[in-house]
């Protein structure tokens, strides 16, 4: 019973992570070019790079309504990923769990199964992430990750959203503004995102090293991917950092939409396991 839970827990995990996917590539770019870019959105955050924020304020009130969809939309997204730092987690701690039972008892035998990693970690004893600090520590930095994005979004939007609200063409831009703004920024796409990008690499790493003696030829290629992956969102965090007050870079969107990629390879291998 303990791993029919667990499996119908890692089978919703994973169509969350589908779905996550779904808005980051699909519905959200879809939503910017057909709804925001016709209404300006485009120019006006660009403008922003050129110390015109006021631009944004009268742009953020006049559609106040299509910016707050706009940000739900990348909320939603990242809050269905809340729980792929534990999963991961789980099914890395649980597979060393199981080789190393296999090796004590069979020297030079490591479990292979695909369709078993991660759903055996019912029987995971007290203390078993021990000796395993890097995926203690990829799992927290990157729960602490999402949730410094999440964060960050949600008081970037109700701030622009209410300022903007009030702010009008020749009125003196607020004081605190840029600097509100480029905090926002650095705790979503700097702090989070780079976090995440530690997450990432981590984890890859910790699957990688491992190698065909614990994991399945598609989960080694799927922990290269991360290592791609985290270099990709690495380098879009210091980018935003050394132009906090743009709120993203050019290498943000790339980035953005390579992790959303690669989760949606764990959400379907996640979705096609089976009980042993």
């Amino acid at each position: 019973m303990r791993k029919k839970n667990l499996l119908t827990r890692l089978h919703i995990n994973g169509a969350c992570y589908i779905i996550s996917t779904l808005l980051l590539v699909v519905i959200v770019p879809l939503y910017q070019r057909l709804i925001l870019t016709p209404r300006g959105y485009d120019s006006a955050l660009a403008q922003t790079g050129t110390g015109r924020f006021s631009t944004y304020l009268i742009w953020t009130g006049a559609h106040s309504g299509e910016f707050l969809i706009y940000r739900a939309l990348l909320v939603i997204a990242f809050a269905l990923l809340l729980t792929l730092p534990f999963t991961l987690f789980r099914i890395i701690v649980a597979q060393e769990l199981i080789a190393q039972g296999e090796e004590e008892a069979e020297p030079g035998i490591a479990h292979r199964g695909e369709e078993e990693e991660g759903v055996s970690d019912s029987a995971m004893p007290p203390g078993a992430w021990r000796g395993k600090g890097f995926a203690v520590l990829a799992a927290w930095a990157g729960i602490c990750g999402l949730a410094l994005y999440l964060l960050g979004t949600v008081a970037s939007t109700l701030y622009l959203t209410i300022v903007g609200g009030n702010f009008h063409a020749g009125a003196p831009l607020p004081a605190s503004t840029g600097t509100l703004s480029g905090l926002f920024s650095i705790m979503a796409n700097t702090a989070g995102t780079g976090l995440l990008a530690l997450s990432t690499l981590f984890f890859g790493a910790m699957i990688a090293r491992r190698g065909r003696n614990l994991w399945p030829g598609i989960w080694i290629a799927f922990s290269y991917a991360a290592l791609a992956v985290a270099i990709l969102l690495s380098a879009s965090a210091v980018a935003v950092a050394g132009a906090a007050g743009e709120g993203q870079a050019a290498l943000t969107t790339p980035a953005t939409l390579l992790f959303a990629l690669w989760t949606l390879w764990l959400g379907i291998m996640l979705v096609r396991l089976k009980p042993e």
